[in-house]
């Protein structure tokens, strides 16, 4: 391998292989080129000191940035510096937009749309459909959604007969498809709701086991992770099938009996509360493979309505790794499944260079003061939504982003340009 001497060296505590320990990393041209105890060179040299944590940079693999077509809940510009204040520097949008993403025409004239207004790396699912021409999608994207379960964007597909030839094509890219794992068919439509309580009773757990057996013929074929899972059982059978799993933050932190307004309708639902903490404890033992926000704005206005006709979603990519890292500082959870599930995990799963301080990787770190513990303020946050269910929580936000080597966000506030890289071309 040829030498490249760094252009800027970065001094201080990182996260290197699997401990926290001084470091001094080599960047050049966006990338990681050199790794050490020592690295001489650079025309610039940081130095953090010993009172910053740099881990690598976040990677949030479900975000619905809503763009194009629904601008008013989101966009590119307000989603992604919504992500980089929460420090996540590369993120993976949902293709249920307007137009959904269905096809090759869609999909450029989406990332034609988005280009040049991101400020985090990001990537642009394809949803699969019946005669999905998934092997023309396939190098343009890094994964498709199947959406079992209807939801917002109404790309439903939930017929065996019409899943089986579009995943044998699939199969031969060795592309991922994360899945909406909710049996449609057990969802009751029609039947009126009033509080998250109705919300569970119409989508029960049985849906999302449902979808689980339906998918088991192809545990030897197909890369599958499973979306926004809300339930332990759930988690574990997943598991033994090879599958990866995502969690979000709202199906540990809230429950039906207790949540019960339109601002915490989401699908799949949030569940009881004994559900939610057995979740929880596989959260605790590592049994779950990556967070995954499912950050699914819609303006407060919407979210006010009578609880039948609000919309289902809730926003979580500028709170989520906060949130994790003040569950890290208060000794909750580990450092290391901290860095695994948050950056690890999603790089590796999607085939992204990102989630490592190590050679070759995207030069991406988020570097936090773990002693600034904060409550969240959602008139602070960036997203469009303009409200947060976890409004005064407790969190520890970044005090610095860099993607490819470049500031985003210094001493807590954006500063940075819309640099964004799409990881697909």
């Amino acid at each position: 391998m040829t030498r490249v001497d760094p252009e800027t060296v970065l001094c201080g505590r990182m996260f290197v292989d699997g401990e926290l320990r001084y470091t001094e990393v080599g960047i050049a041209d966006g990338k990681i080129v050199s790794v050490g105890r020592l690295v001489s060179g650079g025309e610039e040299r940081i130095d953090l000191g010993t009172s910053m944590t740099v881990l690598p940079g976040f990677m949030d693999p479900h975000v619905h940035l809503r763009d194009p077509g629904m601008t008013s809940k989101e966009d590119f510009s307000t989603g992604t510096m919504s992500a980089v204040c929460g420090g996540v520097t590369c993120v993976l949008d949902m293709p249920n937009t307007k137009p959904p993403v269905t096809d090759l025409q869609t999909l450029m004239d989406k990332k034609r749309t988005v280009r040049g207004r991101s400020y985090a790396d990001y990537g642009l699912f394809a949803a699969l459909t019946p005669n999905c021409p998934a092997a023309l999608l396939a190098p343009h994207v890094p994964a498709f959604k199947l959406f079992m379960g209807s939801t917002t964007g109404n790309i439903l597909l939930n017929d065996d007969e019409e899943i089986a030839p579009v995943m044998e094509e699939i199969a031969g890219t060795g592309k991922v498809v994360s899945v909406h794992a909710e049996d449609d068919d057990l969802i009751v439509h029609g039947e009126e709701e009033r509080c998250c309580q109705d919300h569970l009773r119409n989508r029960p757990v049985e849906a999302e086991f449902s979808a689980l057996r339906r998918l088991a013929q192809y545990k030897d074929t197909n890369r599958i992770n499973i979306c926004h899972c809300t339930n332990a059982e759930q988690v574990r059978t997943a598991s033994s099938l090879g599958f990866t799993t995502e969690v979000t933050m709202h199906h540990l932190m809230f429950d039906a009996l207790r949540n019960t307004s339109a601002i915490y309708k989401t699908n799949p639902p949030i569940r009881d509360k004994a559900t939610k903490d057995a979740l929880f404890q596989c959260l605790l033992r590592g049994e779950i493979t990556m967070f995954g926000t499912d950050h699914a704005p819609h303006t407060l206005e919407e979210k006010s309505r009578d609880f039948d006709s609000a919309p289902g979603g809730i926003p979580g990519v500028e709170t989520t790794m906060p949130m994790v890292m003040e569950m890290v500082r208060a000794g909750t959870l580990g450092m290391c499944q901290a860095v695994r599930m948050g950056a690890e995990n999603p790089g590796s799963v999607f085939s992204v260079p990102k989630g490592r301080i190590a050679v070759g990787y995207d030069a991406d770190f988020s570097i936090f003061d773990m002693r600034k513990v904060s409550e969240i303020d959602q008139k602070r946050l960036h997203s469009k939504a303009g409200f947060s269910p976890y409004h005064g929580m407790r969190a520890v936000f970044p005090d610095t982003v860099i993607i490819r080597g470049q500031v985003q966000v210094k001493e807590g506030e954006l500063c940075g340009e819309p640099l964004g890289k799409d990881v697909c071309g």
